[in-house]
């Protein structure tokens, strides 16, 4: 049985707390596994390798903006999450898989490109640094969170070109690049419902880079 939760539109602070209460079920073995799926209204949140210099605005001007600041338990650096990226949490056991965080992140990629792939959009690594590209611009983020070896927090796939305004507030991964939409790359509107749609048809037909996601290896 695949679990999947479709949180819609909500506060990052209630989808981390949710997160947290899914980690609690699959450690206890009430769950063997979950996906959250959802987005969040505009908010930035700081990795375990972040530094504030990262973010490029007062803080009270973020809250004119009405922009709240997290500090997470994640790697990476600054990210920004808005209404226009789908944010995919895994909560996994790597006890099922191989405990090899390196092929957990990879897996991660994979499964963000073969949802841009169904556009067309040829997206790629590149090599020492983690996410998906679309050329030299970055359309999907990831920063993870790994505790007795059960996987939280995840990936943010950018999909609504108006959204990307908001990166500009910051150092996006504590790097100078730049950020891009599946609809920039495609140079037409597209809803977040339906990427929504394919990925939790990958899921549940075990298409996805985690159909073995019952069993240990």
């Amino acid at each position: 049985m695949v679990n999947i939760f479709d949180l819609g539109l909500v506060d990052f602070k209630e989808a981390w707390d949710f997160q947290k209460k899914v980690f609690s079920d699959v450690k206890n073995g009430e769950l063997t596994h979950a996906f959250i799926l959802c987005q969040h209204n505009p908010v930035i949140t700081l990795g375990r390798q972040a530094t504030s210099k990262n973010i490029l605005i007062p803080e009270s001007e973020l809250k004119n903006k009405g922009i709240e600041v997290f500090n997470v338990e994640r790697g990476g650096d600054a990210t920004y999450h808005g209404p226009g990226q789908l944010m995919f949490y895994p909560i996994l056991n790597l006890n099922y898989f191989k405990r090899d965080i390196h092929i957990f992140l990879r897996k991660l990629e994979s499964i963000a490109m073969q949802t841009f792939s169904e556009f067309s959009v040829a997206t790629q690594r590149i090599k020492g640094l983690t996410g998906v590209w679309f050329k030299d611009k970055k359309i999907a983020s990831i920063g993870i969170a790994i505790k007795n070896w059960i996987t939280y927090h995840g990936v943010a796939m950018n999909i609504k070109q108006d959204d990307l305004s908001n990166f500009s507030l910051i150092r996006p991964c504590g790097m100078d690049i730049m950020m891009t939409s599946l609809e920039t790359c495609i140079g037409e509107k597209i809803s977040v419902r339906d990427i929504k749609k394919i990925l939790t048809r990958r899921l549940q037909n075990g298409e996805s880079c985690f159909a073995r996601v019952g069993g240990r290896d």
